[in-house]
């Protein structure tokens, strides 16, 4: 179980728990022993999962709604039956979606998790907040995304202008303080410093050099905030690639303790120019949210009866409907145009 919570405000405080001390000397100390040489860290998922992710563990995902899901490594977090995890959920879609319907969570910093978007709500999700299983602290999905940046920073805290006279203030566990130059009022936004992040890739190296097209989200910050990090990668390439074009890495070895070469390892998620979502695979997800034995049924079907992720997507269509998503992705790619050159985000 997790050893650190600050209590909940008083009359003047907004309410929220903190789960993440923002120390930033003890999180220095910990980068300063975490080895560093370029070693192959290529493994499993079970074996990724298994080593580096324990009960209570607090967790982040990457991605960004259901862009780039860590959906096998999810998977196997719930096939290992984890428990009492904590969760930052920056619009976590269809990953907090699994994680409810695993059971594996106790405690979430939340910006958006009940919701799948356009799609619906998940059953799942709503069960643990209406009946009160989760220990739930709310942000707006900038604040978590400056939460990372202050643990990158290696700063207690971040300023910011945002979320006074909101619920979601209310809900939080920032602090008012006051500019020292302008007196201004602002929020004190905590560094949030994750046991575990889990990232999904396009590319990445056997050393943990990694390459994400498109837009990253706070993927830069996470990899470069948390403690251990996992990356789960749409397919190798050698690491004379990395070194040809080493503009394009956006995680560097140096960060990543674990290396899952997992094609199509976003789905039913999309994956920006590889293959689009399964919006028929999610409908379904929804639709056997709406009982819990038909749920189970599920669940045991697509999860907890198959050993590898490879296994899931055979049950779910297999090559011919993988090729279907990857087809429907190149088709629309070519509406809104093709991938933006390294280092840029598509507009």
């Amino acid at each position: 179980m997790h050893t650190y919570v600050i209590s909940k405000g008083g009359d003047d405080l907004p309410e929220g728990t903190l789960f993440v001390h923002p120390d930033p000397d003890a999180m220095r100390d910990w980068f300063r022993a975490k080895p560093k040489g370029m070693t192959s860290k290529l493994t499993s998922a079970r074996e990724a999962i298994g080593e580096l992710v324990k009960d209570g563990d607090y967790l982040a995902v990457g991605g960004f709604g259901t862009n780039r899901i860590t959906t096998a490594l999810l998977h196997e977090i719930m096939r290992q039956g984890r428990k009492n995890l904590g969760m930052s959920g920056h619009t976590a879609t269809h990953d907090f979606q699994l994680m409810a319907a695993g059971q594996c969570l106790d405690r979430v910093d939340v910006a958006y998790v009940v919701g799948l978007e356009a799609r619906g709500l998940s059953r799942s999700a709503r069960r643990l907040f209406e009946q009160d299983q989760l220990d739930v602290t709310e942000w707006t999905n900038a604040a978590l995304a400056w939460r990372y940046r202050a643990a990158v920073m290696g700063v207690p805290f971040l300023p910011a202008r945002i979320m006074f006279g909101t619920d979601t203030y209310e809900k939080s566990a920032a602090r008012e303080i006051r500019c020292p130059f302008t007196g201004m009022k602002l929020a004190a936004l905590p560094a949030l410093s994750p046991d575990v992040a889990l990232i999904h890739v396009h590319e990445a190296d056997v050393y943990g050099n990694a390459v994400i097209s498109g837009i990253t989200v706070s993927d830069w910050e996470l990899a470069r905030a948390s403690k251990r990090v996992i990356i789960s990668a749409e397919r190798l390439i050698p690491h004379e690639s990395i070194r040809s074009q080493p503009q394009r890495t956006t995680i560097p070895y140096f960060c990543v303790d674990a290396v899952v070469e997992v094609p199509y390892g976003s789905f039913p998620g999309n994956m920006a120019y590889e293959y689009f979502s399964d919006e028929d695979h999610l409908k379904a997800w929804l639709e056997a949210e709406r009982d819990p034995e038909t749920l189970q049924a599920f669940l045991e079907r697509y999860i907890y009866g198959v050993e590898t992720f490879s296994e899931y997507l055979d049950r779910c269509g297999g090559l011919d409907r993988m090729q279907e998503l990857r087809r429907l992705e190149f088709l629309l790619d070519r509406e809104v145009g093709p991938a933006p050159a390294a280092g840029e985000g598509k507009r």
